[in-house]
């Protein structure tokens, strides 16, 4: 039998404690726990019997976690591992990602393929800021490319004119060069890349070849 010598509250987080074993880092659960299983100094314990029921306890508590985070956005694994990262070790966390994954509740290429459907039929975000956009969800650099690979070229040119002749509404009667910067930085904001850039400019600018 092993004996728990130390339960010390955590320092930034008062809602979790640390448990010592024989002096040493047994593990760190939420407080609760310890009044919920009257865990106590100087308990003689079975390590592998406390850690298993405690290890149960902090995977329904990460469950529930991970399902209030996706009740109000869709999420990517790493980022939701991430969140989780925050009270769980990752063991428990490996599981219940497991679970999400079993059950169709993260699903990272039908996340990046809604994301890049909505910036480009919402938004009109060209392919550099659609990119920019599922890197920062967690996105993986490889899912990404497949979600990018069917991206209509065409579509992304209308979009492109549709924005420039939306801004050039606003700016048409100012000095021409600052026309071209305008219409030129608004659209690299927007994620088109040169070649996009310069075929619309071409299209909304009539003596575009002056400033090219």
């Amino acid at each position: 039998m092993n004996k728990i010598t130390k339960i010390e509250i955590q320092k930034k987080d008062k809602e979790r404690v640390n448990i010592y074993v024989d002096d040493k880092f047994f593990m760190a659960i939420y407080a609760e726990l310890i009044y919920k299983f009257n865990i106590k100094k100087g308990d003689l314990i079975d390590k592998n019997y406390l850690k298993k029921i405690l290890d149960d306890e902090m995977y329904i508590k990460a469950k529930n976690k991970s399902f209030n985070i996706l009740s109000k956005n869709d999420q990517s694994e790493k980022i939701l591992r991430d969140k989780l990262s925050v009270d769980f070790d990752e063991n428990i966390i490996e599981k219940v990602i497991d679970f999400l994954k079993e059950n169709n509740l993260i699903d990272d290429e039908s996340l990046a393929k809604k994301i890049v459907n909505t910036n480009v039929n919402l938004n009109r975000y060209g392919k550099n800021k659609i990119k920019q956009n599922l890197y920062k969800k967690g996105i993986s650099s490889d899912v990404i490319n497949e979600s990018m690979s069917d991206l209509n070229e065409d579509i992304e040119f209308e979009n492109a004119l549709y924005l420039a002749k939306k801004r050039y509404e606003k700016i048409k009667n100012q000095d021409k060069n600052k026309i071209h910067q305008k219409l030129y930085q608004h659209l690299a904001y927007k994620g088109f890349d040169f070649n996009t850039i310069k075929r619309v400019l071409k299209e909304v600018i009539v003596d575009y070849n002056e400033y090219d």
